[in-house]
């Protein structure tokens, strides 16, 4: 005969889906990156993996074809390497070897929330995804409140505090750059 569950167990029991509790939960390594840069789903990262593993084959492909399509392998890798380095996922423009090692963090290295640590913008990564879904960061017109999005390069520059920000405040106010037409509105 088996006791009755106290209350505790009854509530985590409610959370915990015991079929497919194996198949749900990922690598050590998937989930260490899942911390690491705090992706709330982890949809997103499969994703990320998904996309990695497509550029590194598109990447192989390009280096194993033959020397009678050399100028056609050229062109083709110049655009991938362009399309890349735009996004910020490889360093340079130079070399196909950067997208045969290309992994899922570098995606995850460019989501919004590591590169307001990256601009010094947040202390750390658990901060930077709180002004994000608060509201305080705009890219550019758009206030954005989803951690996942994903900036590429030309963008970058863009990413402030929204106007009417607490945050954006106390910096002016802590630079001494406030200027006294915001203290009146």
């Amino acid at each position: 005969m088996v006791r009755k569950l106290k209350y505790h167990e009854q509530k985590l029991l409610r959370r915990l889906e015991l079929v497919s509790w194996e198949a749900a939960g990922g690598s050590l390594a998937e989930v260490k990156a899942l911390r690491r840069y705090r992706v709330g789903r982890r949809e997103d990262y499969v994703q990320y993996k998904a996309l990695a593993r497509t550029v590194r084959a598109l990447a192989r492909r390009l280096r194993d074809l033959g020397p009678a399509s050399a100028a056609f392998r050229a062109r083709c890798a110049a655009a991938l390497l362009e399309k890349l380095y735009g996004l910020g996922l490889v360093g340079s423009r130079r070399s196909l070897a950067d997208c045969e090692s290309l992994s899922a963090a570098a995606f995850c290295r460019r989501r919004l929330p590591c590169l307001l640590l990256k601009l010094r913008m947040a202390q750390n990564l658990r901060h930077a995804v709180t002004f994000v879904e608060q509201g305080h960061v705009r890219v550019g017109p758009e206030v954005v409140t989803d951690p996942a999005l994903l900036i590429p390069r030309a963008v970058e520059d863009f990413i402030t505090w929204v106007d009417a920000s607490r945050l954006r405040q106390k910096v002016l106010d802590y630079n001494q750059e406030r200027d006294d037409f915001d203290l009146a509105a």
